[in-house]
């Protein structure tokens, strides 16, 4: 009985997909290298990247998944979204994304409404999305918006990879009338915000703005576990926040940053990422006066890291997470940024801002085997992928547009489509 039970745990302690994968004959942009490896094979085993070389001998046993010829990234690493968060934007109970009124200010943490059943997490899943961040739209305390949590689109289970990744706060224009009408004082009430959280005992408890929750969720910023996250675009803000990270000694990553070029020397020299819309060309508010199409290329070529999100004013956060990810890329290529650096700001660099280098955002022994064969080139709004794999296990492709398709694309033999035969 006893060696019975001690089979049975050992069979309980293995991995759940004991399984080896070699992918054959793949164009394998690893994001370690600045051009891809020719006619590589990958091998993964138990979910995981074994090696990486050129063409050689497959491992005995192993599943062979022939790319012939065409291009293999890591995953899709999503910077900044609300997958999770929103279904339906016209319908208030599939909106989880931000608080109007409550206790909860920095506090506020989004791990707890994620849906990992949205369409749209499968939808981007089918797009190439292996990885994200998940970030708060507001909170009941300008200009916090509140926490945000690492997700893991694995096709099954839980979807939350780690929760309470970064703080975020916005600043600008967009707030400024949740606290009192000027920019001045949201900067005022970040910095009072850190001091009561760094020295909660030598501030009078009648004078103190922050309550229990919001002060503790700002303790891993100051410990510099966590980053602050600045939602800014204007160049003054943007040295605010720079400013910012010297006072207090803390991490700080740049959401927006329309006109961060104008501050690319500091910035870079300070070591803080930009997370940007590399589709940005007009100016949305007074704030982006300064935006421009070659803002990453700017930025990247003075050293900044760069990653990409797509609000598409909101839309994109949730819907198209993918597609909308991989076309800005082709767009920020077009404007100077170089071709290695796009497909790095949509993979790796995310990975890096993030905290999840070790094991999400490049093809590397030891990392995730979460990758992606394209159809084309994956900077082109037409390429799609042929196959995801998360973990080594191909996912399913299944997502709304391929049901819709599926159910209204006419046949070859008869022009209804196949809902009305």
């Amino acid at each position: 009985m006893k060696q019975m039970l001690a089979a049975l745990t050992m069979l309980a302690t293995l991995p759940a997909h004991a399984e080896t994968v070699a992918i054959v004959n793949a164009r394998a942009w690893t994001m370690t290298a600045e051009t891809p490896i020719e006619n590589a094979m990958i091998v993964a085993r138990d979910g995981k990247i074994v090696s990486i070389a050129g063409a050689g001998a497959v491992p005995a046993g192993a599943r062979v998944i022939d790319a012939a010829g065409r291009v293999v990234t890591p995953g899709l690493v999503n910077a900044a979204t609300q997958l999770g968060l929103t279904e339906v934007s016209g319908a208030r109970e599939t909106n989880d994304q931000s608080v109007a009124s409550g206790a909860l200010g920095a506090a506020f943490d989004v791990q707890y409404a994620l849906n990992a059943n949205s369409t749209l997490v499968a939808q981007a899943r089918a797009d190439g999305v292996t990885e994200a961040m998940v970030f708060p739209g507001g909170s009941a305390s300008a200009p916090f918006q509140g926490r945000g949590a690492l997700v893991h689109l694995q096709p099954d289970g839980d979807i939350l990879d780690r929760a309470q990744a970064a703080l975020f706060v916005r600043v600008g224009s967009g707030t400024s009338d949740k606290t009192g009408g000027s920019r001045a004082a949201q900067w005022q009430l970040i910095r009072n915000a850190l001091d009561e959280a760094r020295a909660p005992q030598g501030i009078d408890p009648r004078e103190r703005l922050l309550g229990r929750l919001d002060r503790a969720s700002l303790a891993p910023v100051l410990d510099r576990r966590i980053p602050l996250v600045i939602a800014a675009e204007r160049e003054s803000d943007i040295r605010q926040a720079i400013a910012l990270a010297d006072d207090y000694g803390i991490r700080i990553v740049i959401l927006g940053g329309a006109e961060a070029w104008r501050a690319k020397t500091d910035l870079a020299a300070k070591r803080i990422p930009v997370i940007l819309d590399p589709m940005l060309n007009l100016p949305l508010s007074y704030d982006q006066i300064g935006a421009r199409l070659d803002n990453a290329a700017l930025l990247s070529n003075a050293g900044v890291r760069i990653a990409f999100t797509v609000p598409g004013f909101g839309i994109h956060l949730s819907y198209n997470a993918g597609s909308a990810l991989r076309e800005g890329a082709g767009i920020a290529a077009a404007n100077g940024l170089p071709y290695a650096a796009a497909l790095r700001a949509i993979t790796r660099s995310g990975a890096e801002i993030w905290g999840a280098d070790d094991r999400q955002g490049s093809i590397a022994p030891g990392k995730a085997a979460d990758l992606v064969i394209w159809d084309g080139d994956p900077l082109e709004p037409q390429s799609g992928p042929a196959i995801v794999l998360i973990g080594g296990r191909e996912a399913p492709d299944a997502s709304r547009q391929a049901a819709l398709r599926d159910r209204y694309r006419p046949g070859a033999e008869t022009p209804l489509p196949p809902a009305y035969r």
